[in-house]
């Protein structure tokens, strides 16, 4: 069975995805969720599944290797940023060479980079007159949504579409797409 990491910050609604996807069957296992926010929402939503939770703090992740050697030992096939916003140090990559990948709500190379997230990202691409937006995932490299694209899917923007409209569909497509992402990535293995 393969072995996933989840890396979050935020609510966690991408991290449940995955792990009711695939905590359900045999062909993989969300194994643990790393998150370096004490009243993130995605801690309570893992513990509800049974998945547990490393909590980790900025001096941990940047000037030692104590995420480094906790990741390692729970031997993951896959790394998933799903909604974790920072950078990912060099070590840490050159650790997981090859097995980090991360979700960004857009069609990369457009409206990426230090500072899109969320709805930063939404209301640049209505600002920019953007007729069509979607997810990538891609892997992990030492910059910003810089890394080999593995999966993309989008949709027409709805005429006078707000941020909030913009939003609710792009998490549908990263509910829709990140388990499909990380199945074929595996499945590469």
């Amino acid at each position: 069975m393969h072995r996933i990491v989840v890396f979050a910050s935020g609510s966690g609604s991408n991290a449940l995805n995955l792990i009711k996807y695939f905590n359900a069957g045999s062909f993989a296992r969300v194994v643990n969720v790393f998150c370096n926010k004490p009243e993130a929402g995605v801690i309570q939503k893992a513990e509800a599944e049974q998945v547990a939770v490393t909590l980790f703090n900025r001096h941990d992740f940047y000037q030692t290797d104590e995420v480094i050697n906790k990741v390692s030992a729970l031997q993951p096939d896959i790394i998933v940023l799903a909604g974790f916003l920072w950078l990912v140090p060099s070590d840490f990559i050159k650790a997981f060479e090859g097995k980090i990948i991360n979700l960004h709500p857009s069609l990369l190379p457009k409206f990426g980079g230090k500072g899109m997230y969320g709805h930063h990202v939404h209301e640049a691409v209505l600002a920019a007159g953007e007729t069509h937006t979607g997810i990538t995932i891609h892997l992990v490299n030492e910059e910003f949504d810089k890394g080999e694209k593995i999966y993309q899917d989008q949709f027409e923007i709805p005429a006078n579409a707000t941020v909030s409209d913009v939003e609710q569909l792009i998490h549908q497509l990263e509910h829709k797409g990140m388990p499909i992402a990380v199945e074929q990535f595996l499945k590469r293995l």
